[in-house]
């Protein structure tokens, strides 16, 4: 595809690394450090200039792009980046990315003819949110096409292997000692694992209550750090689900601006990060889970730790920076993408997604979801596609209906049936290759 990408930040240097293989990729920004060093290491086309001057883009006014996305950091500059683009040049799908919740209310996407609107802010909050319906999971991932959900769990003690014979659901991986992998057929589960489940939430809910013992059945009191527009954000979430929140800021201004966006519904407080009896002064080691939504990974994960020195056993850290990943998930912190890494991800499952095959991430990028539902007038129905040659790291399930089945055990195919592979991030060329090719 030939794609044009505006804004040259975080988020657009992400996509534009992730995406240059296997597509032409236009990056548009004013700032030339930040072109000239994406051209240092991508094989990309810059265009220097304000992507809100409608000179920049007579630059490519010969061009026709398949996709246009505006991620630069304010939603006024994409808003009119995108209007733009769609006058100057032939674009065939726009995506954009907005910070204001107001825009996910309004049919200002279809006013616009957008086809793809992403709310990073929304997204990490509602991300935290999930964990108040499942107390015990590390992660929730819902699905368009099926009720049933991926669910992560840590494993607080070893369990008996029986309780892996219940059915309405399967395990997808497992992260163990820092490597994942595909489990073939009922693993061994052991305590320090990380395991994803699939199916039912009825049947996973019951089995997260047996795998982690030490967490608290229900959330109630919540407490936040950091009070810019992401922790407001988060705290603003926690109460219109009915939670108590105290909110942990050192700047004033900020503390000054969340109390009257939030309307006095949480206790704001004003505080230095580097006051770790914080915990004992505001009381905040009563808290059922902590959150810490800074925008620096290293103040999140130092929250998070004196939590846990306090009992506190459901920690959370934003991440804003993907090399921080690995290091929050060793220290037994519940990870939630940050609006960036939350704007670049899902503009590349959406990307990478199409009308016949959803694509998802999950376990920090280390293995994939591809899902492609069987819709009436199938060639397929009642036949069952080859088989992609067997490997060790991909496994292929059918949902029909509200059951699951071997792929291979289906016999022919049903209209509705949902095809859902799941592959480590090695095998995800192969995996993408074989479900979109039948």
């Amino acid at each position: 595809m030939n794609i044009i990408i505006a804004g040259a930040g975080n988020v657009g240097f992400y996509l534009a690394r992730a995406l240059s293989i296997g597509h032409n990729i236009t990056m548009i920004d004013r700032n030339p450090d930040a072109l000239n060093r994406l051209q240092e290491s991508l094989d990309i086309f810059p265009v220097y200039g304000d992507i809100e001057d409608p000179a920049t883009y007579e630059k490519l006014s010969t061009h026709e792009a398949d996709l246009f996305i505006a991620v630069a950091d304010t939603d006024e500059t994409n808003l009119i980046a995108t209007l733009i683009a769609d006058e100057a040049i032939e674009v065939g799908r726009k995506f954009i990315r907005l910070k204001n919740r107001y825009f996910a209310k309004t049919a200002i996407r279809e006013k616009l003819g957008v086809t793809e609107a992403v709310f990073p802010l929304k997204l990490t909050s509602e991300t935290v949110a999930m964990l108040l319906d499942y107390p015990k999971a590390n992660n929730v991932k819902r699905f368009v096409h099926t009720d049933f959900k991926l669910i992560s769990v840590h494993v607080s003690a070893t369990v008996e292997p029986t309780v892996l014979d219940e059915k309405g659901f399967v395990v997808v991986g497992i992260e163990r000692a820092k490597r994942f992998f595909i489990p073939q057929e009922h693993p061994e589960i052991r305590a320090g694992d990380l395991i994803y489940l699939f199916g039912s939430e009825t049947a996973i809910g019951k089995l997260c209550d047996i795998f982690e013992t030490k967490v608290t059945p229900r959330i109630e009191r919540c407490v936040v750090f950091g009070a810019d527009e992401l922790g407001v954000t988060v705290a603003q979430t926690l109460i219109e689900r009915g939670r108590k929140v105290k909110l942990i800021e050192r700047d004033m201004q900020l503390c000054e601006r969340a109390d009257e966006q939030l309307a006095g519904r949480a206790v704001t407080i004003n505080c230095s990060y580097g006051m770790a009896d914080i915990f004992e002064e505001e009381s905040l080691a009563e808290a059922d889970m902590v959150i810490a939504a800074t925008d620096d990974d290293e103040y999140n994960i130092i929250k998070c730790l004196e939590a846990k020195e306090y009992g506190i056993e459901r920690v959370v850290a934003v991440n804003n920076e993907p090399e921080y990943y690995s290091l929050m998930h060793a220290l037994g912190i519940i990870v939630v993408r940050g609006p960036k890494i939350s704007a670049y991800n899902t503009l590349v499952e959406k990307i990478d997604s199409n009308r016949v095959v959803l694509f998802r991430s999950f376990c920090g990028g280390k293995a994939a979801i591809f899902m492609r539902r069987i819709f009436a007038g199938s060639k397929w129905i009642g036949r069952l596609p080859p088989m992609p040659k067997r490997r060790t790291d991909e496994r292929i399930l059918l949902v029909r209906g509200g059951t699951l089945l071997d792929f291979e055990c289906a016999g022919g195919l049903e209209e509705g049936d949902l095809i859902t592979l799941f592959c480590s991030e090695a095998s995800q060329e192969n995996a993408r290759a074989w479900i979109n090719g039948f």
